[in-house]
């Protein structure tokens, strides 16, 4: 027997919350009030549901599966505001329409049911992730958003379609594809116009993943297409020109300033969106993958009053993340940071962050040239692009500072002589860098379901080889983890990254760089000092449980 109040709240749980919760719990959106009932009372979410389940006698469905029948029953549009989905189980009751939600159901989602539904409904709870994800795989991301005006709705709710209407439905539906972004994870968002579709894609630990959208995203493109250019403020009639903006973007706690960039194609503009948390909390030394080794290497160079200190790769590595993670290690209140970037990426207290804007002539260079007169102890440059950026970062770290900054190059090595053939002088170059850190991030196993696998050495030389190891590395190596996949990381067997990275001290090798050694010549040399590359580091991850060999493949043999 169903006790719960018009909102779906249990009578038995609103006598455990106060006045003002009760009150928040009806103001809060139905795909949130979960949560936060189970905030509210201090528990987790299987103890919550379990409880709900005890009290008003609904079974719980840990793994409900889609009943596609039920689909063409219940419109998209309820599914999704209601959070409730059809679902199959075998040998279930016969002219029952079985559905699962979060929370018992309310008299509004009821009452919607019984408006749609010829059958009989009977209601499961399930966790509200897993019901949030069976609507998006089998409706698509934002379908009851778009879902037509006047379709499977009944004769006296039917209204007349007009631009507002379609307005208001593009404005959701671009809302609910940045949120479900910001829920996976993912660092770009791709709207790709194509032949009679467009095509929405995230970049999820650095791998794009189409996301499963609406039948009839169609016929909204351009609509959608001109809402992201209103919301970034570009020029929505000039369609055969590339412009950049950007829009600042509040999802709950999250605030993101999002970069947009436009390009014109055969089809349409391909809008492409770069997602960057002004909140998010930056990493420390541990979190992003660096052993004890690497961190004391790391900590050796970053207690030295002035010098440089590099991180290379490629776009997307991580090299800023890395930086800061830096920052906030030497960071305190007796230190004065400085930081030129673009765009701002972490929020550093106590730090002094500009952001360059080259519209207006404050490029790298400029702005670098004035932070020199703020009495800085650190600055972090976000990149050296130029040569007036590389020299003016190296006379700083000359005269007293320490210097962090990015290049892009494929080694640590390739730091050095991609500054000398920018012109820097060589004596320069081997006198001021104190410290090189080439980087990539690999994805990490999904704790969840990586299985441990005996060394299948067959499969495993082959990868060495590419990777320019041989079987030593296999010794006392018995079992490895493999990826398997499960919902969590969905289906992946990754699910977030870790970094592998090759440290490079150049000061031994000070008299080689003045005479220009070449980047292979350096690299050996440095190797034979100690220097650990970039696919023996990430072989020590794929030992360590972290990740695996393929996913190193993927990701370095193209640099060994």
């Amino acid at each position: 027997m169903l006790t719960v109040d018009r909102h779906g709240l249990p009578s038995a749980l609103a006598e455990r919350l106060t006045d003002e919760a009760r009150a928040s719990f009806a103001e809060t959106p139905r795909e949130a009030r979960f949560k936060f009932l189970a905030q509210a009372l201090g528990l987790d979410e299987a103890s919550l549901l379990a409880e709900l389940s005890r009290l008003t006698g609904l079974e719980v469905l840990e793994e409900p599966a889609i009943d596609p029948d039920g689909m063409k029953i219940l419109p998209a549009r309820i599914a999704s505001e209601a959070q409730v989905v059809p679902t199959l189980l075998p040998g279930g009751e016969e002219g029952r329409l079985r559905l699962v939600t979060a929370l018992p159901p309310d008299t509004d989602t009821a009452d919607w049911v019984a408006t749609f539904a010829s059958r009989r409904p009977k209601w499961y709870l399930s966790p509200p992730e897993r019901v949030a994800a069976l609507i998006n795989e089998n409706y698509g991301v934002g379908s009851g958003s778009l879902e037509d005006e006047g379709d499977d709705l009944p004769a006296a709710e039917v209204a007349a379609s007009d631009e507002a209407d379609q307005d208001a439905a593009v404005v959701r539906f671009v809302t609910e594809v940045l949120t479900q972004a910001v829920a996976e994870g993912a660092t770009d968002v791709h709207f790709e116009p194509q032949e009679n579709n467009l095509r929405i894609r995230y970049r999820v630990d650095g791998i794009l993943i189409a996301i499963p959208l609406p039948d009839n995203l169609a016929r909204f493109q351009d609509a959608i297409i001109s809402r992201l250019k209103i919301m970034a403020r570009l020029n929505i009639s000039e369609r055969r020109l590339p412009q950049d903006g950007r829009i600042n973007f509040r999802d709950g706690k999250n605030v993101l300033d999002i970069r947009v960039s436009t390009i014109p194609t055969i089809y349409a503009e391909s809008v492409s969106l770069r997602l960057l948390n002004q909140r998010k909390e930056a990493y420390n030394m541990d979190r992003i993958g660096m052993n004890a080794e690497e961190q004391a290497a790391v900590r050796k160079v970053l207690d030295y009053p002035h010098g440089i200190i590099l991180v290379t790769g490629p776009t997307g590595s991580g090299k800023s993340t890395t930086l800061n993670a830096f920052l906030q290690a030497i960071n305190s209140p007796d230190i004065r940071i400085v930081t030129i970037e673009d765009p701002i990426e972490y929020e550093v207290p106590g730090a002094n962050q500009v952001q360059t804007r080259a519209e207006i002539g404050l490029t790298f260079a400029g702005a670098l040239r004035s932070t020199l007169r703020q009495d800085p102890d650190v600055i972090m440059v976000g990149e050296i692009r130029d040569l007036e950026t590389a020299e003016i970062s190296i006379r700083a770290s000359l005269t007293g500072h320490l210097v962090f900054s990015t290049l892009h190059t494929n080694d640590a090595p390739g730091a050095i002589t991609r500054l000398i053939d920018m012109g820097v002088e060589p004596f320069l170059v081997g006198s001021a860098v104190e410290l090189v850190i080439a980087q990539r991030l690999v994805r990490r196993l999904c704790a969840d379901c990586a299985k441990t696998v005996p060394v299948d050495r067959a499969k495993l030389l082959p990868a060495l080889e590419t990777l320019g190891m041989d079987e030593s590395y296999l010794k006392d190596v018995t079992s490895l983890k493999e990826a398997v996949g499960c919902r969590k990381c969905r289906g992946t067997g990754y699910r977030g990254r870790v970094g592998v990275f090759e440290i490079f001290h150049p000061k031994p090798l000070h008299d080689l760089i003045i005479t220009r050694i070449s980047n292979r010549d350096l690299t050996e040399k440095a190797i034979a000092l100690g220097m650990r590359p970039l696919a023996k580091a990430g072989w020590l991850k794929v030992a360590a449980g972290l990740t695996t060999i393929d996913e190193l493949v993927r990701n370095l043999s193209s640099n060994e």
